[in-house]
């Protein structure tokens, strides 16, 4: 009797099983093509702010709200479902993939114009990515886990602004703290630095807390409040170049060496953003040069670097790197240079700048794709759990 229930057993898990392998894997196709969506949308939005003229776009319902809704598509929609996605597939509890699901669809929804039902999407994305981030440090006390965690709940700020219909200026210091938060998080997570220097999280945590500070008093004090967030700013560009690059040892080559360039490379535009921020709250003209120095030049170039990591490892795959991802990489540099200083008063170069950003993203995203495939050809397979 006991041999048959067991076989019973047996056969119910063997029976289970491919069911459940095909809920995952529908939920890794149905997440894939909300982020590819939300990007594409985003990057269209951009070109369209930027002086596209394509009139077949502008004439129709999801042009118009692509280019409305450029900055939730991009820094909610995008990157909100990404990083949420990869908080719950570090939680493993089947409630924290609502949420890059539920930032997904909201982009997607936002395009449709359906507005309310975004909002909705929104705030109960960041919420439940929040709690994921909750839970996690509740059982992992760690000061990288509180920085994600306070990224998260920078995420649901910026979302209840966004559904009060707050102007961008409150709201904008908001959704860029949640990447810019969870990217230092991750890069003291996959360092160790705080391990390595304990001295280095003082000054860490000083300028967390004028971020924050600075987002909170823009209601109240602007041109204090801008201070403060482009100061804090450009003091955690000078803290992670000095601890994160200079204090080790430089890498020869491979992946690693490509990830530091990027990492670099974003931390020089995350200066800049501080200083064009510091500017802007100083009376000069520069918030183009703020916000896309951040949310391209620092945000997208440690994109460019975690993701050869973070993707793979949310997809259950890996990926043949070559050379190759410095193609992107190097144009997003040059273009950038062109949007925001060589199109000074250059309409023509800041719209071909604003192309070659959204062509570094799109090459980005197919050489991750034939990585991919180049890995899979070679018949090799994930050797972690699926």
């Amino acid at each position: 009797m006991l041999r048959g229930l067991r076989r019973r057993v047996n056969l119910g898990r063997a029976a289970a099983s491919p069911s459940a392998a095909l809920r995952v894997a529908v939920f890794r196709l149905v997440l894939a093509l909300l982020i590819g969506s939300a990007l594409w949308a985003a990057i269209v939005g951009g070109l369209l702010r930027s002086g596209l003229s394509w009139i077949a776009l502008r004439d129709i319902s999801l042009g118009v709200n692509a280019e409305a809704a450029h900055a939730a598509l991009m820094l909610s929609g995008f990157l909100g479902t990404v990083i949420a996605a990869k908080r719950a597939v570090s939680v493993k509890q089947s409630w924290a993939h609502a949420a890059p699901l539920l930032s997904g669809l909201a982009g997607m929804l936002l395009l449709s114009g359906a507005s309310k039902a975004a909002v909705c999407c929104m705030l109960l994305a960041a919420l439940l990515h929040a709690l994921a981030n909750a839970w996690v440090l509740r059982r992992q006390a760690s000061y990288s886990k509180a920085l994600l965690l306070a990224g998260a709940l920078a995420w649901l700020i910026g979302n209840l602004l966004f559904a009060a219909g707050a102007d961008s200026a409150l709201l904008l210091p908001w959704w860029f703290a949640f990447p810019v938060l969870t990217i230092v998080g991750e890069r003291l997570e996959m360092t160790a630095l705080l391990r390595r220097q304990p001295l280095a999280g003082r000054p860490l945590s000083v300028i967390a807390t004028s971020l924050l500070l600075g987002a909170a008093l823009m209601p109240f004090a602007p041109r204090d409040a801008a201070l403060i967030f482009g100061a804090a700013l450009a003091a955690l560009a000078v803290w992670l170049g000095w601890f994160d690059i200079f204090s080790r040892k430089p890498l020869a080559h491979g992946l690693s060496r490509y990830i530091r360039i990027c990492c670099a490379s974003g931390y020089v535009w995350l200066g800049v953003a501080g200083l064009a921020w510091v500017s802007m709250a100083l009376g000069c003209p520069g918030r183009g040069l703020a916000l896309h120095a951040l949310g391209l030049g620092f945000i997208v170039s440690l994109l460019f670097g975690h993701a050869p990591v973070i993707l793979p490892a949310l997809a259950r795959i890996s990926i043949v790197f070559s050379d190759r991802f410095y193609l992107p990489l190097w144009l997003l540099q040059a273009s950038l240079l062109l949007r925001l200083i060589g199109g000074i008063g250059q309409p023509q170069l800041r719209f071909a700048g604003a192309c070659l950003n959204a062509a570094a993203l799109l090459l980005f995203a197919a050489l991750l794709l034939k990585a991919a495939l180049d890995w899979r050809r070679m018949g090799r397979r994930w050797p972690g759990k699926i």
